[in-house]
């Protein structure tokens, strides 16, 4: 018993630093769900508010104190209604086991996948039929794909290119992937309200911009009036694009899971060949 209450000091000393350790793990992570979306902005100001209602506190401000304390008092709520999005997408990666193991495409499996893109926008853009398609990243796209019809098939360049063909059911819409599958094709985007976007350029772009200024995805679009090849990524059009320069681009913004062989199998093909 003397043994045991000399190492309970110690066993709560352990117990602080876990809880420490838990605590930054899920700072961090939540730190990157919100990285580069609205959500970040929005925390920005809400530490500038605290810091404002402090400083006017130590300062003797009292108007500045009362209007402050009080906002921050209702600004609960406000929280809960300006990151809905963003808890949402927490919950949804809580659901799906991913909130702290990210799944990988391995670069085999990338490189397959890029290769059917590449046929079936080359097909698009020669015939000048109008495409987006869309590859989710870390941003889940549920809330989109749910606008659309589900698919849930490996992604091929025969079936990218009759979904997008003129006065079929879903060629007016979105088509998003998800790994290596197609998850849904008609898909509604949410357009850009920037001011900045040419004239010349239409619904498919702006839907474009939209969902890259509000998430990590990337998106490819073929022009139906020129067929022109354009990507999209943080809010940012590239055009002119061909199909190779697309691949690298796509390949390089994409995260990959190289698998290699183990040393023992690495000696026994040398000593094969």
């Amino acid at each position: 018993m003397d043994e045991l209450k000399e190492l309970l000091p110690y066993l709560k000393m352990w117990n602080t630093y876990i809880d420490i350790g838990i605590i930054a793990v899920i700072i961090y992570k939540a730190m990157n769900l919100i990285k580069e979306t609205r959500a970040e902005q929005l925390i920005k100001g809400i530490v500038m508010l605290i810091v404002a209602t402090k400083l006017s506190e130590v300062l003797g401000f009292h108007a500045v104190y009362w209007l402050l304390k009080n906002a921050m008092t209702v600004g609960v709520i406000a929280i809960l209604i300006i990151f809905q999005p963003e808890l949402r997408r927490a919950l949804e990666h809580l659901g799906r086991g991913r909130f702290f193991v990210k799944t990988e495409l391995l670069e085999k499996e990338m490189d397959n996948m890029l290769d059917e893109i590449n046929i079936a926008v080359t097909h698009l853009s020669k015939n000048k039929i109008g495409a987006i398609i869309v590859l989710e990243q870390e941003t889940g796209l549920n809330e989109y794909i749910e606008t659309g019809t589900k698919i849930d098939s490996l992604v091929t360049s025969e079936l990218l290119a009759n979904i997008f063909i003129p006065n079929t059911p879903l060629h007016d819409g979105a088509v998003i992937i998800r790994k290596n599958r197609i998850s849904a094709a008609g898909c509604f985007l949410p357009l850009t309200q920037s001011q900045s976007l040419s004239k010349e350029l239409g619904t498919r772009h702006r839907a474009a911009m939209g969902v890259t200024e509000i998430s990590d995805c990337l998106v490819i679009i073929v022009s139906e009036e020129t067929g022109v090849i354009s990507f999209a990524k943080l809010g940012r059009l590239s055009r002119y694009l061909d199909t190779k320069s697309l691949k690298e681009i796509i390949k390089s913004s994409q995260k990959t899971k190289d698998v290699k062989q183990p040393l023992w199998m690495m000696k026994w093909g040398a000593k094969n060949e």
